[in-house]
């Protein structure tokens, strides 16, 4: 008898995120972090805001852009909205994957084409995470300040080198059910990516784009920093944001919640700083982040009376055919 696999619901994420939480703040000082954040500065918050919206509106174009390539319509302002409310979504449901479903049951139901505009979502996604985990790569084996990062978690080198490669190995492993289970869409999902990624007239602005919107992500972390007047230096804070929000992608917490704060925790302490001074950046970024995010509720206080209206016009419609 095959039993039901089950997935990881939202209350198991809520109290994960909220768990390692607790546990930072029963480690630390809450006194600290509260002192971290006590020279609150509003010009670095608003230019903070602002890098959000040039993020959001880049990240709309890839979106569109991607499903240009495979022949579906995207109009600009829907691409836009529909983004904002995305990432809205995926800042207060766990797992951080609900918006994008959404994103893409939206544009599947206004286009028609269901299986395009899913694999648009999809392969918009994935790149612009291997942008990030790539210009991860980059930053620890360039970037000097890493290097005492290392030096300082020397005898950690072989666990993470461990984990990295059981980290590939389940990906390689998961591709290979994927395309062993279902082969049509794989092969649709390579032609897919080809023309949409790897193209010689796609990949130039994909490639652009998302280095550009991580750098944005590293822009917002070191302003948030500097928002709530944490005294460590500007090139600093940019050294060790993209590391640090890549454990954002553990998919077990809501919005990167606590993995992303225990990061933060690690990496000061590693360079010799408070560690409560890394939790309070850390959290100042998840705030801006879900500060940012918020237009994109309005679609779900405007669309739900429009739904009505149109319902209600469809009944009036299928009543006056019924008289006659």
């Amino acid at each position: 008898m095959m039993t039901e696999r089950r997935r990881v619901g939202p209350l198991p994420r809520w109290t994960v995120s909220l768990g390692v939480l607790g546990m930072l703040l029963w480690w630390l000082d809450p006194v600290a972090i509260a002192a971290e954040i006590s020279d609150f500065s509003p010009l670095w918050l608003v230019a903070a805001l602002v890098v959000t919206l040039i993020q959001m509106s880049l990240s709309a174009w890839r979106w569109r852009f991607t499903a240009h390539r495979l022949d579906l319509s995207l109009p600009w302002l829907r691409a836009l909205g529909d983004y904002y409310l995305a990432v809205f979504i995926n800042q207060v449901l766990p797992g951080g994957m609900a918006g994008d479903a959404l994103r893409a049951h939206r544009h599947a139901r206004d286009t028609g084409s269901t299986g395009p505009a899913w694999r648009a979502v999809i392969i918009e996604r994935a790149s612009g995470q291997f942008v990030v985990a790539l210009g991860t790569v980059v930053i620890l084996g360039l970037v000097p300040v890493w290097r005492e990062v290392w030096s300082a978690a020397q005898h950690d080198r072989v666990g993470a080198g461990l984990l990295t490669l059981l980290a590939l190995l389940s990906l390689a492993v998961a591709l290979a059910a994927v395309a062993r289970r279902w082969p049509a869409f794989w092969r649709v999902l390579r032609e897919d990516i080809h023309a949409a990624l790897l193209a010689r007239a796609a990949w130039p602005r994909q490639l652009a784009s998302s280095v550009a919107i991580v750098f944005s992500y590293v822009l917002v972390f070191a302003l948030a920093g500097r928002a709530v007047g944490v005294g460590v230096e500007f090139t600093l804070l940019l050294a060790v944001a993209l590391p640090i929000l890549l454990a954002m992608l553990i998919p077990l917490s809501v919005a990167g919640w606590g993995f992303r704060e225990a990061a933060a925790a690690s990496v000061w302490l590693a360079l010799g700083l408070p560690a409560e001074q890394g939790v309070a950046v850390a959290m100042a970024y998840g705030l801006v982040n879900l500060a940012a995010s918020l237009p994109g509720a309005l679609p779900l206080l405007v669309r739900p009376r429009q739904g009505q209206r149109a319902d209600r016009r469809r009944r009036a419609v299928r009543l006056r055919a019924k008289r006659a």
